[in-house]
């Protein structure tokens, strides 16, 4: 492969004249007095909609255990000509010597949809050092915060597409200014998200994750004044997400798991119902890291015995597959934190809005039942039984395309599906099943379904298993 560090910032390219004339001429339901107006009159604390963006502010930190929904296509961004539109949109981006930002922010929404929508590995395989290139540009120079955002967004969407192991090193720099350096909050917090996501799939191996784990521990240590980012719970909730993505990758944290939950600890102080369900699901995965399955040395070992709290709580799906040992203790003081834990999963202050009091319900149930028993991992619905203080919840699953269905029964599942999810939103299931590695060896294999060809039928079967898969189980009847 071409050295991309020496071409990344490189462009001899001029723009042909038929390629000016597209320009005049594409995507004419833009009109582009009326966009320039609104770029240099927009309020810079709104976030862009779908249409501006698209779609990557918008989808923020939707997916919860709360709320979780069906992971679904979107066709209402196909077309029979798409492969045609790519090469088009990837030539329009390659051409930027006289391009405009108004004209980059349109190519990089189009490229942006459309990787989205389609798994785009063959069309980009040969472009990967051009692409690379023009994305950084538009990161590095800052010409406005949209091209800059669509910029760190189309960089994660060719990340995840190609895996191509050379773009961390080529990036790591430039985006570990952006994130402290620019003035924009929100660029910086999409740059988190990005060097996340380029450190996973852009090939950073294990000293490339604790490296940025530690970057991004500090961010949240310090509720982002590290990054020029004081209180500003977008870059701080980011930081958080990316350190657990990066956390699933590293076997062993013990070394890292103490600092780690005091510092999450004190983020569940947050007002930002979004800082405290992350840093809570950390708090969940350094819990669930601690213990491990059960290997042919420990069988003579004095295994650790299970109370009968423990026994009653453990999944299905754990009590079912490799029995899990105790390693070392993820926390020094569990009892303080479960109690903390305990009042975010019943709280009921009047400041709290009935969405957000709900989602932390939820969330915090199933984050405390994984304290008091590390082998049991999310559950979906969970609540607290607040006269026997017993949890109750149904196994988590996760609904992908018309014909799948996910089990979730790890943190470390739940952790790289919302990540997957942030970055490919609707187009996951694409992605699934064209075959995108990075989903692909990212999580379990889904395990089909069979669908009456009879809608009608289709339906009832369809309200039967969910109906089936959403009920409600006592954990007492276990």
């Amino acid at each position: 492969m071409p050295d991309l560090r020496r071409q990344v910032f490189e462009s001899g390219k001029t723009i042909s004249r038929k390629a000016a004339s597209r320009e005049g001429s594409r995507r004419p339901s833009r009109n582009p007095s009326a966009q320039a107006s609104q770029q240099s009159s927009r309020n810079t604390s709104r976030q862009p909609s779908d249409d501006e963006d698209g779609g990557y502010l918008s989808d923020d930190t939707a997916l919860s255990i709360g709320s979780l929904d069906d992971l679904a296509d979107l066709p209402e961004h196909d077309n029979t000509n798409w492969a045609e539109e790519l090469a088009d949109v990837i030539q329009d981006i390659l051409e930027r010597k006289r391009s405009s930002i108004l004209s980059r922010e349109e190519s990089y929404a189009a490229f942006c949809r459309l990787a989205k929508c389609h798994f785009i590995d063959d069309h980009l395989r040969n472009r990967v050092v051009d692409l690379l290139a023009a994305f950084c540009k538009s990161v590095k120079f800052e010409s406005s915060v949209r091209e800059t955002i669509l910029g760190l967004r189309a960089l994660e969407l060719l990340t995840v597409t190609t895996q191509d192991d050379k773009i961390y090193e080529n990036v790591e720099p430039l985006l570990t200014r952006t994130i402290r350096d620019s003035t924009s909050v929100t660029a910086k917090t999409a740059a988190i998200h990005c060097l996340g996501t380029c450190a996973i799939f852009g090939g950073a191996g294990a000293d490339g994750f604790l490296d940025q784990m530690t970057f991004f521990l500090d961010i949240v240590a310090s509720d982002g004044q590290s990054i020029g980012a004081d209180d500003d719970p977008g870059a701080v909730t980011a930081a958080l997400q990316e350190w657990g993505s990066l956390a699933v990758e590293i076997d062993d944290l013990e070394g890292e798991s103490e600092d780690a939950v005091q510092i999450f600890m004190d983020q569940l102080d947050s007002g930002e119902s979004s800082v405290q369900i992350a840093a809570g699901e950390n708090i969940a995965l350094l819990y669930e890291k601690s213990y491990s399955p059960e290997e042919d040395e420990d069988e003579d070992e004095e295994s650790e015995p299970e109370d009968e709290d423990e026994s009653f709580m453990a999944a299905p799906s754990a009590r079912a597959g490799p029995k899990l040992i105790k390693r070392y203790n993820a926390y020094h003081n569990t009892h303080e934190l479960a109690s903390q834990l305990q009042s975010l999963a019943t709280v009921h202050s009047k400041h709290i809005s009935k969405k957000d009091k709900k989602s932390l319900h939820s969330n915090f149930a199933s984050i405390l039942n994984t304290i008091e028993n590390p082998r049991h991992g999310p559950t979906y619905n969970t609540a607290i039984n607040q006269d026997t203080n017993r949890h109750y919840g149904s196994k988590m699953t996760v609904k992908i395309g018309r014909q799948g269905v996910m089990n979730i029964d790890r943190w470390w599942k739940w952790i790289r599906l919302h990540s997957l999810r942030r970055v490919l939103q609707g187009g996951f299931t694409v992605h699934y099943y064209e075959g995108n590695r990075a989903v692909l060896d990212s999580l379990p294999v889904i395990v089909r379904q069979d669908t009456p060809s009879d809608r009608g039928s289709a339906k009832r079967t369809a309200r039967a298993r969910n109906t089936r898969r959403w009920a409600v189980h006592d954990a007492d009847s276990d």
